[in-house]
């Protein structure tokens, strides 16, 4: 009997140590859209004669001490938890480098990059979960009454997962950060557990990404997705590759033409064969290097739009 209680015990012991050490995803928190545009932190941008507010994370971090304090609260909430975590700060100083090399990318082919501030900070810092975090305090009386949202976002696909949100009591002394750290932590185990629940999802059954397949017009090469190899045309070659190199074949095509094929709901491994975090630009450079050998020779253009999707264009590079 003390026999079998000992194994028992063992085992036991040994799940929950499997349990506390699994594999967890990397967040990072950001200031919401709406927050940073209500509080006047965000750009201009004209295109097309449409004029878009774009948020402006640096200027906001520098302008809003409640902000700093906020994430540094949110991220030590976690921190105590075992996630990974990614600096916002740290990470918008890293993008100014990659700045100057867009600006070089511009002059030479003449094309915007289209991507958006979050989509670049996504893919630089590489997180699995954003959380972004909205707040308005109303003064009422001698209270203030805190309303909050913070929402867990795919940070390749961008799909919620929802998150806490509501009115806080009115408080005459709280300050932002201790409100937030009471509402959140009252939430944190159902909170956490969705994140996870997500993460182990991607874990088995792949991360979701998109992939965009468009042709260069009248290109060098005088190919098209219809340029047949044999015995098939570019497009099917192209299709039995997605079916060997997605998790489990999930995939979808969409809108297919002579021209283009875009792939939604793309399953790809979290990790590469390096045991480096996979995005949806290695992946795409993976078709690319198997397009460029024989008997295809096909050149192609990669361009990453954020973590979760890139576009491949054939023919010129």
């Amino acid at each position: 009997m003390k026999k079998y209680l000992f194994f028992l015990l063992s085992a036991l012991s040994l799940s929950l140590m499997g349990y506390s050490q699994a594999m967890k995803p990397e967040l990072m928190v950001f200031p919401s859209e709406n927050w940073c545009i209500n509080n006047g932190y965000y750009t201009e941008v004209t295109n097309m004669d449409y004029v878009q507010k774009v948020p402006d994370y640096r200027a906001a971090l520098q302008g809003s001490m409640d902000l700093k304090m906020a994430i540094a609260k949110i991220n030590d909430l976690f921190a105590q938890r075992g996630f990974p975590l990614s600096d916002l700060e740290q990470t918008l100083k890293n993008i100014e480098q990659e700045r100057a090399e867009d600006m070089l990318t511009l002059s030479k082919n003449g094309n915007e990059l289209s991507e958006s501030p979050l989509d670049m900070i996504s893919r630089v810092a590489k997180a699995d979960i954003i959380l972004e975090l909205s707040w308005e305090a109303i003064e009422n009386g001698p209270k203030t009454v805190l309303t909050y949202v913070l929402e867990a976002k795919d940070a390749f696909t961008g799909k919620s997962l929802g998150g806490p949100a509501g009115p806080l009591p009115g408080s005459m002394s709280a300050s932002l950060p201790e409100l937030l750290n009471e509402a959140i932590v009252a939430n944190m185990d159902e909170f956490q557990l969705r994140i996870q629940d997500h993460f182990n999802d991607m874990q088995t059954n792949g991360r979701e990404i998109r992939l965009d397949i468009k042709v260069f017009a009248n290109n060098e090469a005088g190919i098209d997705l219809e340029t047949e190899y044999g015995d098939e045309e570019l497009n099917e070659i192209i299709q039995r590759w997605m079916v060997q190199n997605t998790v489990n074949r999930r995939f979808t095509a969409r809108d297919a033409s002579e021209n283009h094929i875009y792939y939604t709901q793309v399953r790809i491994p979290l990790f590469d064969d390096y045991g480096a975090p996979m995005s949806a630009n290695d992946f795409a450079k993976k078709l690319q290097k198997a397009l460029k050998k024989e008997p295809f020779k096909i050149p192609a253009k990669v361009t990453p739009k954020g973590l979760g999707r890139a576009v491949i264009i054939l023919g010129e590079k």
